[in-house]
């Protein structure tokens, strides 16, 4: 099992470590670059390049069954998803095969209403104490039952 983070914005990686570290299950942070490493052995910093989704790109090609990947981006979450790994948000909310198909549609909606009203940007709410309590839950219930949905009995921490 390995927790990968999607780096570059993500506001709750310090938050991951500290459940990685205290389970004793491997991190690797993926980011364009900007983010300290962690002196930690159980936390691998992987510097991708400058384009376009290239850490979505790297963590695609590696998570798989067994792995959980901490994402906002619901399109890298959608690839990962169906490899068989797991997915928690910043906000602690789980995607998993029965609700990311649905998510996906209205993220491509709400694209589709913005690029149509200029005027229609931005939106979402900021992140709050509660969504990083939420996040701290949420991860450690999934890193402790094996990661993927369905995969049986909890695991022993």
């Amino acid at each position: 099992m390995v927790l990968y983070i999607d780096a570059d914005a993500c506001p709750v990686k310090a938050e991951a470590e500290r459940v990685a570290v205290r389970l004793g299950v491997a991190m690797v942070l993926v980011s364009n670059g900007g983010i300290r490493p962690s002196a930690n052995p159980l936390v691998q910093s992987v510097y991708v390049g400058a384009g376009l989704d290239e850490a979505d790109r790297w963590i695609a090609e590696r998570a798989g069954a067994g792995d959980v990947v901490v994402t906002s981006d619901i399109p890298l979450a959608a690839r990962v998803i169906e490899a068989g790994a797991a997915v928690v948000k910043p906000d602690g909310q789980e995607l998993d095969a029965a609700n990311i198909g649905g998510i996906l549609a209205t993220r491509d909606l709400m694209a589709d209403l913005r690029s149509a009203d200029p005027f229609r940007q931005g939106g979402g709410r900021a992140f709050s104490q509660a969504d990083r309590s939420r996040f701290l839950d949420r991860l450690d219930r999934v890193l402790r039952r094996g990661a993927g949905p369905g995969q049986g009995a909890a695991r022993k921490g």
